[in-house]
């Protein structure tokens, strides 16, 4: 027998299908629609690995969903010593391919108690570690915020005075964390050389440079 389906039913059907639409069309797209810089001017962040975990997660750039990375078809977790800080991005940026970067939003790690994953704050950027992995750079934006003992601080020679060996810590981690030769570090740069790098990222997204 045959079901038969009723004007109402009908009208309740598509109902549902729009709302279930609509609640998609609603979901936040992470790296397009979030503004860069708070009212404030300081920047902002979306946390996509908390500190002290191993499980790669990033934002997709096409449907800006944030989701668990994957390599040959399986989810990707550091096979070395967790992440020193919470490790994320800044929305609307992007490292230029055609200016040596990756072509990935400008990475940051706020040195800060682990956040939960998807949290988008603002942070005060306070240098940069330069890094090149495999011959384009991958440069890491260096910021602290709130609940840190280190909020305080405005600069890496800030950061090396009050608290040595943070920097080390950070160079040799991220040198090191993808296996033997794969990432160089070079380096790190002031908070101006992180507001320049900022601007330029920031730049390179609202123009559509590849």
């Amino acid at each position: 027998r045959a079901l038969r389906i009723s004007p109402a039913m009908r009208v309740a059907a598509a109902s549902l299908l729009f709302f279930l639409g609509a609640a998609q069309a609603a979901e936040p797209h992470l790296l397009n629609d979030p503004a860069p810089r708070a009212d404030d001017g300081g920047l902002r962040m979306l946390v996509e690995i908390p500190a002290g975990t191993s499980e790669k997660w990033e934002v997709d750039k096409r449907s800006g969903a944030l989701q668990r990375d994957r390599e040959d078809g399986k989810p990707r977790t550091v096979a070395y010593l967790p992440y020193p800080g919470n490790y994320g991005m800044v929305p609307r940026t992007r490292l230029a391919k055609s200016r040596g970067g990756d072509g990935d939003p400008l990475d940051v790690v706020l040195l800060a108690p682990a956040l939960p994953r998807g949290s988008l704050l603002t942070v005060t950027p306070i240098g940069v570690l330069y890094l090149y992995d495999r011959g384009e750079t991958d440069h890491k934006i260096l910021a602290v915020g709130d609940g840190s003992p280190l909020s305080g601080i405005r600069d890496i020679a800030e950061l090396e005075r009050g608290y040595p060996g943070v920097t080390a810590i950070l160079a040799t981690w991220f040198a090191n964390y993808k296996g033997p030769g794969k990432m160089r570090a070079d380096g790190f740069g002031d908070a101006v050389a992180a507001q320049a790098l900022i601007d330029e990222a920031i730049a390179a997204f609202a123009a559509g440079t590849p």
